[in-house]
């Protein structure tokens, strides 16, 4: 069966939550240019030193939130001053009312939407021949669905030589509240996840729509949402390897924008495990709020079982000062990248110099996407082995899979004797 996903190509903001309305845009998928592949960096023992902020600006902390939209080649751009006051993704906080932003149906005549289909044979238009194969080749190639670029990815991903007890985990926010080259995006993300076979996938800014055609698609994972409306995170357990034991939502009781921490224990590899995710409370202005969430996910993770081992990762939206501001990390929690010796190429994971999938006036370089750590208190220990960024590779539209990169962390379990 056909897969409907109500996104438009144009948002609009609303002062409430709302459903997306059904309309049905086909997506074509492109090929990639690849940017040279990103360095993974090891565990060189205990953590480093503390963090340090990127931003030479300090307007560039308040540019994360949903400024305005890349637009297409053809279209006006909207000025700096534009975007503040009507950009069509920045969640704001004025008058203490929240302002929500959703995907609706533009009522431009202009617009046309159709189906994207996931099952079907049509408009997928992958290529990923070789420049001496033949034509009739090319043409047979090219008209992959959605579900078939995906399956395509995860027959090469597991020919991939990987440890069994080696445990994989991928934090990202997707940025499906940006409605904009989902022909090209959509297929990015599906031709990553398919071929990594990460075991534990961590999402943030997704969407009903989107979270509709990713559990048509990726039979081979078990999905837990967040919430079921507007936008929320997702935790995604790889079924051969991960199994469920529960799972909880932790709601945060002062948030105005609807956040809160997604929960799920479970069992990898003999071990039990914790894995949490959470988009913090955006935007500089509400610091506070950020950090009244941020003590909440660090008391859950200190109050899990002394056996099980507990990672979260997630769109923390920080600004380093505001751990600083809290004394520092707690006792017993510690930040990946901090561990992996603070590898630079995996400091910023939203970069407005790199990523131009938003419309930043002035530069942003800022790390809030993180991974945080907190080892079982008795019998083997997790220990990072390695951190990716990904996401980096430009679309044919010229931009990205979203305006975060990824991140993709690799742990092993150490024996007491090996410690």
């Amino acid at each position: 069966m056909p897969i409907s996903m109500p996104l438009p190509p144009s948002c609009q903001r609303q002062a409430s939550p709302g459903r997306e309305s059904a309309v049905t845009p086909t997506v074509t998928s492109p090929g990639m240019e690849r940017s040279p592949g990103p360095v993974s960096h090891t565990y060189a023992g205990a953590p480093a030193g503390g963090d340090r902020d990127g931003s030479k600006s300090p307007e560039a902390s308040k540019a994360h939130e949903k400024t305005g939209k890349k637009k297409k080649k053809g279209k006006k751009k909207h000025s700096a001053k534009g975007k503040d006051q009507t950009g069509s993704h920045q969640c704001v906080n004025s008058e203490r009312t929240q302002s929500r932003t959703t995907c609706d149906q533009s009522t431009q005549t202009e617009t046309e939407f159709t189906q994207i289909q996931a099952t079907q044979t049509p408009p997928l238009q992958c290529t990923h021949t070789q420049p001496t194969e033949s034509k009739s080749t090319q043409t047979s190639l090219s008209k992959l669905t959605l579900k078939q670029v995906y399956e395509g990815q995860v027959s090469k991903g597991e020919n991939q030589a990987r440890s069994a007890d080696q445990l994989t985990v991928l934090t990202w926010n997707i940025d499906g509240l940006d409605c904009e080259d989902l022909k090209e995006r959509i297929p990015s993300l599906l031709e990553y996840l398919g071929k990594s076979l990460v075991d534990v996938v961590l999402l943030q800014e997704l969407i009903p729509p989107y979270l509709k055609i990713l559990q048509d698609i990726m039979k081979d994972y078990e999905f837990l949402e967040g919430s079921d409306n507007g936008y929320f995170t997702a935790i995604l357990l790889r079924r051969s390897r991960v199994e469920l034991l529960e799972s909880n939502i932790v709601k945060y009781p002062t948030t105005e924008m609807t956040r809160n921490l997604l929960i799920a224990t479970a069992k990898f590899s003999g071990h039990q495990l914790c894995f949490m995710t959470s988009h913090l409370e955006s935007l500089k202005i509400s610091s506070q709020e950020r950090l009244n969430q941020l003590r909440r996910v660090w008391k859950r993770m200190k109050e899990a079982a002394d056996g099980q081992t507990v990672i979260f990762g997630g769109d923390t939206n920080l600004r380093d000062w505001e751990v600083k501001k809290l004394g520092g990390l707690p006792d017993g929690i510690l930040d990946v990248w901090e561990m992996l010796g603070e590898p630079e190429d995996c400091r910023y994971t939203w970069d407005t110099v790199t990523n131009n999938n938003k419309e930043i006036p002035f530069p942003a370089r800022l790390r809030f996407d993180r991974v945080y750590l907190r080892t079982a208190r008795e019998g083997p220990q997790l220990r990072p082995d390695s951190m990716t960024l990904v996401g980096l590779e430009k679309l044919k539209c010229g931009r990205f899979t979203s305006d975060h990169w990824g991140i993709l962390c690799t742990f092993s379990f150490q024996s007491q004797i090996e410690q």
